[in-house]
């Protein structure tokens, strides 16, 4: 895979993603709008060139293009700089939904270069470059989400670049399959953990929880746009989840009123079960 790389958006994932490359021996490049990513990009080693602002000179040069940014923000980079890119690029995304978006960027694009969308499961509840050492990719999940305008060498580079950044784990879903399971996995769980924090205003809270509130109410610090972007284009699938949760929710407080111990166990064994199964690893 010997190929240049621009990496536009240099923040948490896209930050990642230059170390990553970078340290395998490729060569990359970077752009963002914010000129201290940039900065830190460079003095880190992560990229060879950055820019801020226009980059039409690197989206010209480059062999792959890597759209870290946020879904409205990758059509608008598709209109903009799709003209300038070279006949074979591929294009691939971290962004966290893929309905929607997926053909719109691939028509902004045009049919010379090929838009393979991608999403990394491995983001974390801090932001920007700064942090981007902390995302840990070997344990973490990638999952590539072709559309029938995509060719077997565009998802076979996509599976590539996943190996050479360490995920140990692929999977090929569907746009339609990824957005239904993004909702429950990851979208309902920000909204009950954001939800938990706003049912109650308490200051003290860290002077007497334990660890299970921590860890249920770590995804609460949330980037608002970002995730009020994500939410939204997928709001049928996340409203469905939040309607499926309300009811077992509602179950288990049918419970506590009718004084059901019988009941209440009943639930746990299925929830102790169910992690159980999801504490098994993943075949790779």
């Amino acid at each position: 895979m010997e190929k240049r790389f621009l990496i536009v958006g240099l923040g948490l994932l896209g930050g990642r993603y230059a170390m990553g490359l970078a340290r395998a021996g490729f060569a990359v490049d970077g752009a963002d709008t914010d000129p201290a990513a940039v900065a830190y990009a460079l003095e880190k080693g992560y990229i060879r060139q950055g820019r801020c602002g226009d980059h039409a000179d690197l989206a010209r040069a480059a062999d792959v293009v890597i759209l870290a940014l946020y879904p409205a923000a990758q059509l608008k980079w598709a209109k903009t700089y799709g003209p300038v890119l070279k006949p074979g690029c591929l294009i691939t995304d971290v962004a966290g939904v893929k309905r929607g978006i997926i053909e719109p960027v691939q028509q902004a694009l045009g049919n010379k270069v090929e838009f393979i969308a991608c999403h990394p499961m491995a983001g974390k509840e801090v932001s920007g470059i700064r942090n981007s050492h902390l995302v840990e990719f070997t344990p973490a999940n990638f999952i590539i989400t072709p559309t029938s305008r995509n060719t077997p060498e565009g998802i076979a580079f996509a599976k590539r670049l996943a190996a050479a950044l360490g995920f140990a784990h692929v999977s090929v879903l569907t746009p339609e399959e990824h957005d239904r399971m993004i909702g429950y996995v990851s979208q309902l769980t920000h909204a009950i953990a954001v939800s938990l924090m706003c049912a109650s205003d308490n200051g003290h809270l860290n002077e007497y929880t334990g660890d299970s509130f921590r860890d249920l109410t770590r995804i609460a610090r949330i980037n608002p746009t970002m995730w009020s972007e994500l939410f939204l284009r997928n709001r049928d699938n996340l409203t469905a989840e939040i309607d499926q949760f309300t009811a077992a929710l509602t179950q288990l407080r049918g419970y506590l009123e009718a004084g059901d111990a019988a009941g209440l166990e009943a639930m746990f064994r299925l929830s102790s079960q169910r992690r159980a199964a999801f504490d098994k690893k993943p075949e790779v």
